[in-house]
């Protein structure tokens, strides 16, 4: 081991980038569909020996003693997305006469952004580096703040968050409800990275001791949680309904009565025997091929599949007139439908995605030709705010479209307090690919962390019904076509109730700072 890490310190020129780029990409394995996290402790001593290994010129000025660091940050990082996020490009092929130009901005422009946050931790790595176990604090403390930056830097974009690697089953979700997943991601990157100890022995008595503790309470937690854990249910029969219409259907004007045909017989077929008939029906994300609102027929013909007493979350496209000469607005939108084909409420999508749903500096880019995926005149429009949904009597939905589940610190909502997520997307872009996969499990986590069963209608998958607990209770795999009918799990309370929250991230990143620091002016004093 020892040989092996002086040899990685070592490497120079193209051989510290390869080996970067390869331990990047093989900590993505970690993710879904894969989850083989075990890779993470091979790549992260990896990195800490390329950034021990990352030195200049000591009269240089701070920055430029700092690039060697960031470098192999970037490199690490671009390899991990680049593995991670390949899938991306498959959106643009949907409809490749226009979008196919724009695959390699995807599949490598996308990750080689993501991965300056990256450069930024390694390099903030590097400022508070020291001996032994100091420098697998500052490494914690670097990824800590570059994952909390990646959460809302332009719009943000935490998707595949380290975090998650620790995270792959149920029982190791659990403590995400007490430190919440920003503080996650600096707890993995310490755990992953002891292994790097293993070479001089400085500090490996105290760093075996803190992974054991780290590994006990996260694990020891989660099987304590999970044993006294109630399975208990209510009294709501949901329908989830998966249809797994191909993209380049769904827009298509010859389709249109099909698609809905398709949905209004899946949501009138009897459940199985034994089964009571759903009470909630949910379709995923833009399901109704019209205006609804537009379209009175179409309205009609979903009224009369609706039995007394049914109620359908239907995603659709909400179109609202301002009047005058202005031009519509458009809204990715869940709409409540009541049984006499009375929609009774709504909520738009608030963070929408960039050149998916609209075009940042549009006025610039539309005269570049740069348009958004989904083409709407003038785009999609963003909620200014999230409120929870009234459903029905006792079952208030918190609505999230698409990847708004993948941001944890924009779960906050105005309205009657919620008990049930409900989160309809449309994975169809992505084909049969890891995509799928990661969205479900960072929606997943959310269910956790708030402690709310999770209702996910996907268009191809993969759609399920999660308890508060993160545990399936049903679901459909990718690409196949059916229904979910099963009760609607009970909320939980959360451990610590809901002040915990405002301190997750910053307690825990305080503690990893205060290390790192104590350890950086241990070694400074030291050499001094």
């Amino acid at each position: 081991m020892q040989r092996l890490a002086g040899r990685i310190i070592l490497l120079s020129g193209w051989k510290r980038i390869a080996l970067a780029f390869l331990g990047g990409a093989l900590a993505s394995f970690a993710l879904p569909p894969y989850d083989f996290f075990a890779v993470c402790f091979v790549s992260f001593p990896i990195l800490v020996w390329l950034i021990d290994g990352a030195v200049d010129n000591a009269g240089a000025r701070p920055m430029r003693r700092l690039l060697p660091a960031a470098m192999i940050g970037w490199w690490f990082g671009f390899g991990y997305f680049a593995f991670g996020l390949w899938w991306i490009g498959n959106a643009l092929l949907v409809d490749a006469a226009h979008f196919a130009w724009a695959v390699p901005f995807a599949i490598l422009g996308l990750p080689a952004a993501l991965a300056i946050f990256y450069a930024l931790a390694a390099a903030l790595a590097r400022l508070l580096w020291s001996d032994g176990l100091g420098r697998i604090f500052a490494l914690a403390f670097g990824f800590g703040i570059a994952e909390w930056l990646r959460s809302f830097v332009l719009t943000g974009f935490p998707w595949n968050a380290i975090g998650y690697a620790a995270m792959p089953v149920p029982v190791l979700m659990q403590s995400s409800v007490i430190v919440g997943l920003l503080a996650m991601n600096a707890l993995a990157v310490i755990v992953f990275s002891m292994p790097a100890l293993l070479v001089d022995r400085r500090g490996l008595k105290a760093g075996v001791f803190i992974v054991l503790v780290l590994l006990s309470a996260h694990a020891g937690f989660g099987f304590y949680r999970l044993g006294s854990a109630k399975s208990e249910v209510g009294g709501t029969q949901v329908r989830i309904v998966q249809p797994s219409i191909a993209q380049d259907l769904k827009w298509d004007a010859d389709s249109r009565w099909g698609i809905l045909d398709k949905y209004l017989a899946m949501t009138d077929s009897e459940p199985k025997e034994g089964t009571p008939k759903p009470q909630l029906i949910v379709w995923p994300e833009t399901a109704v091929p019209y205006i609804l609102t537009q379209t009175p027929e179409a309205l009609k013909s979903i009224a009369d599949v609706l039995a007394d007493g049914q109620v359908l979350l239907a995603g659709a496209i909400r179109m609202e007139e301002p009047g005058g000469n202005d031009a519509p607005l458009y809204y990715n939108s869940i709409y409540v439908i009541g049984a006499g084909g009375e929609i009774t409420a709504a909520a738009d999508k608030v963070h929408l995605v960039p050149f998916g749903e609209y075009v940042p500096l549009e006025s610039v880019l539309r005269r570049l030709g740069v348009s958004e995926v989904v083409e709407l005149p003038g785009g999609f429009t963003a909620a200014t705010v999230r409120r929870s949904l009234d459903v029905m009597d006792n079952l208030t939905a918190l609505p999230l479209i698409c990847y708004e589940a993948i941001f944890p610190a924009e779960m906050s909502y105005q309205g009657p307090r919620a008990n049930v997520i409900v989160n309809v997307t449309n994975d169809a872009w992505y084909g049969d690919t890891p995509g799928p996969y990661q969205h479900f499990r960072q929606a997943q986590v959310r269910a956790v962390e708030q402690g709310l069963p999770l209702l996910r209608a996907a268009n191809n998958g993969i759609s399920a019904v999660v308890d508060p607990y993160g545990r399936i209770i049903d679901a459909l795999a990718l690409n196949a076509i059916g229904v979910i009918d099963v009760a609607i799990p009970n909320k939980v309370e959360l451990p610590l109730g809901e002040s915990v929250r405002r301190f997750q991230f910053w307690v825990v990143i305080s503690i990893i700072l205060v290390v790192a620091l104590a350890y950086f002016f241990r070694h400074r004093a030291r050499v001094g």
